[in-house]
């Protein structure tokens, strides 16, 4: 019998109790041997559960009983999270956690601790939610060298995004739409600012190029200021509007990693995905282009692959499982975004518009022009062709004096 215990009761934590007992027996087949939940670890009260005999308040009574060997954290946050991980890795105990933020920050350290101590840390919820992307990145793909990883990888923003396209719903309006279906919290920063992407961008980089990313390092842009207009001049290029999550590899070994909204063709699989879907694309040199895909979030998506990663530590007790990457502080490792070639979508407002197309034409070359239904007299959009967008910024300083930038969008062509 191999007992385990769930820190945090929150939406997953609970999740991850309800499909532990709801699939018990199937759960146990595939791990081999019978299990158990042992402690839940909360501060609340939960009169009338059916496991009120379960929960502590004392994060001891789970480190100091030898019995429990695997550890499930779905509390969140860094602190205390980390203290109690690591705790309980030097304790001998195996951790399965969907925290993201965890993972970004401390993922080296932490997997660091678990190869000193022979025990598992694994992760596979802290990125898709429901959708397997880190065992296909770190088995099935190994035999690839991993070129580029973009994806849609939070289900709020790509929400909002889809009210906003296929419904004319305002940014503002679509995020209280959001928040009144569970979807986006009270606080939508992490979501909306793009903190939640740039969290999952880390841990990709990290798992396929093998040095940890942090999330400082990763130029991060969210949604908040997307308009109507903008999404109206996006389908004058037969564009939709969605925020990548992105990773290259360059010829170097270096990377670019990044976080923002961009215009993507139709033609792109990821344009097609809407609402609260999620999608990772993966470039590997034989494998070419995979596309995972589902739902990204959600009580019982996400407590599936915390339950799997439990499964999966429960096989390899006493074995590791194969998954690492090394510390990295060095600045140079992530490359700075603003020497990446990209195409972009600019609007500008001017009160001498023939002047303004004139000065762009010369800084730019050629460049096309962008219409929208009723587009003011005094904007300008258009699409310059691709360079290094420290040099589109360039260009756009040089024309500053005829016109204002009221929108500026990286157009990505190549996904």
């Amino acid at each position: 019998m191999v007992q385990i215990a769930v820190m945090g009761y929150g939406v997953v934590g609970s999740g991850v109790v309800e499909v532990f007992y709801k699939n018990r027996e199937s759960i146990q087949r595939r791990a081999g041997c019978e299990m158990e939940i042992k402690r839940i670890l909360d501060l609340r009260e939960f009169p009338g559960s059916p496991y009120a005999e379960k929960f502590t308040k004392n994060f001891e009574d789970i480190l100091q009983d030898d019995d429990i060997r695997v550890v499930v954290e779905v509390m969140g946050g860094v602190h205390p999270a980390f203290e109690f991980v690591q705790q309980c890795l030097q304790r001998g105990k195996s951790v399965a956690t969907s925290n993201k933020e965890l993972v970004a920050t401390k993922g080296a350290e932490l997997l660091k601790t678990a190869a000193e101590n022979n025990v598992n840390f694994l992760f596979e919820a802290s990125v898709g939610g429901g959708i397997p992307i880190l065992r296909p990145l770190s088995q099935c793909l190994a035999a690839n060298e991993i070129m580029e990883i973009d994806g849609i990888l939070n289900g709020t923003t790509n929400y909002i995004l889809t009210k906003m396209i296929k419904e004319q719903v305002s940014f503002a309006d679509a995020l209280q739409q959001a928040q009144q279906l569970g979807y986006a919290e009270r606080d939508p920063s992490a979501d909306i600012e793009g903190a939640d992407a740039c969290r999952k961008v880390c841990i990709l980089a990290s798992l396929a190029f093998g040095k940890h990313v942090y999330p400082d390092s990763v130029y991060t842009e969210g949604i908040t200021k997307i308009s109507l207009d903008d999404v109206a001049y996006a389908a004058d290029m037969d564009c939709v509007i969605k925020l990548i999550g992105r990773v290259q590899k360059l010829s170097d070994s270096r990377i670019t990693a990044t976080v923002y909204p961009a215009f993507i063709s139709h033609d792109s699989q990821l344009a097609t995905v809407d609402d609260v879907f999620n999608a990772v694309l993966v470039r590997g040199d034989a494998i070419g282009d995979v596309v995972f895909y589902g739902k990204g979030a959600g009580k019982l998506p996400t407590a599936s692959a915390v339950v799997a990663d439990v499964i999966d530590c429960v096989k390899h007790i006493g074995t590791r499982k194969l998954i690492s990457w090394e510390d990295c502080h060095d600045p140079d490792y992530v490359v700075d975004y603003k020497t990446d070639t990209v195409s972009m979508y600019v609007c500008m407002q001017t009160q001498d518009r023939p002047a303004l197309q004139e000065a762009v034409k010369q800084q730019f070359g050629v460049v096309r022009t962008l219409s929208r239904p009723n587009a003011p007299g005094d904007a300008f959009a258009f699409a310059t062709g691709a360079m290094p967008e420290a040099q589109i910024d360039q260009k756009l300083s040089a024309v500053s004096s005829l016109g204002t930038v009221t929108s500026k969008i990286r157009i990505l062509s190549d996904i």
